[in-house]
């Protein structure tokens, strides 16, 4: 069966959307998603193996992402037989492509998602200087709802898609402009297209002056948390990973800022086992360079880590 490899990330269509209903899998149906792990070494063994550190994924309420879009999921099984695209000799960096400006008093820090990126997945992750968004000749509007600029982000992957690195695994343009990905859409958070290996995702939303609301005294550390967080998601997605179903992860879809705000930063083990699959890195030391990462930013997530490390070095529950 022929799939889709356009994403349209936790986007909002001026449509009603047809709601389902979901059922979250039982314990069978999870641990035949993260697969048959007995022939793995100890530690991915551990690494792997669901515990009270995996939350299964609960019922969606109305407006959720599962309760308007029933997926039914992918597994590891699933994912290997997908043929992903997978890093190599020649293709082995994240590229991330500003476009437009960041000011750093509104932005979130290109060093720190670099350096999240790279901890994360594991592989070299190189920061391009930023695009003028006139001289790119973009399709620009004015949103009739927000009166702010959106750009058009089918012309933007054609751009990338025109520039792609020849070292690229991916190629993320990154932008604190508002998106669309058709006219008769109100906005879009982000598009990826998988196999040619190029997206774009936007953080304008993530930022309560969007709305009119006063930002607060940990706005930066907030804007952070969330561009970490949903840059993690869509590069998820260039490794063909598909959105979670089976536990609260990274990779659970989103309908609205309270749901993507409500998701962890860690994958789950089926995604987890995708992606070190895919990448081939030492789980632990992987773990490490988060929690450096979580404790320096004064992110919590530095606690859920120091625990899998615990679990996955000692194996106790």
């Amino acid at each position: 069966m022929k799939k889709v490899f356009f994403i349209l990330i936790f986007c909002c269509i001026a449509e009603e959307s047809f709601a389902m209903k979901f059922k979250p899998p039982g314990k069978e149906e999870r641990l035949k998603a993260i697969g048959q792990i007995s022939e793995l070494s100890e530690t991915l063994k551990r690494a792997f193996k669901e515990n009270s550190d995996f939350q299964p994924i609960p019922i969606p309420s109305p407006g959720d992402w599962l309760y308007e879009h029933p997926e039914s999921g992918q597994t590891f099984n699933d994912f290997v037989n997908s043929n992903p695209n997978k890093p190599n000799k020649k293709r082995n960096r994240i590229y991330l492509q500003p476009l437009g400006t960041f000011p750093e008093d509104k932005s979130p820090s290109l060093e720190k998602l670099k350096e999240y990126a790279n901890a994360y997945f594991s592989l070299e992750v190189v920061v391009l200087p930023s695009l003028d968004i006139k001289n790119s000749l973009l399709t620009t509007r004015i949103n009739p709802y927000t009166k702010k600029p959106q750009i058009l982000t089918t012309d933007i992957l054609n751009l990338l898609r025109k520039n792609l690195p020849e070292g690229a695994f991916c190629l993320m343009a990154i932008t604190m402009e508002d998106l669309y990905p058709h006219p008769s859409w109100n906005f879009v958070f982000g598009q990826a297209s998988l196999r040619e290996r190029v997206g774009v995702y936007s953080f304008a939303r993530y930022d309560p002056a969007f709305y009119g609301e006063k930002r607060g005294g940990n706005y930066k550390k907030l804007l952070l948390w969330r561009s970490c967080k949903v840059l993690v998601h869509e590069i998820g997605h260039m490794f063909g990973i598909e959105h979670c179903i089976f536990y609260r992860c990274v990779m659970n879809g989103s309908n609205h800022l309270k749901e993507s705000d409500a998701r962890p930063h860690h994958l789950c083990p089926v995604d987890l086992r995708k992606l070190q699959y895919s990448v081939g890195f030492d789980v632990v030391e992987r773990y490490r360079k988060l929690q450096r990462f979580y404790k320096e930013c004064g992110f919590e997530e530095e606690k859920w880590v120091s625990k899998r490390l615990k679990k996955i070095n000692l194996d106790f529950d």
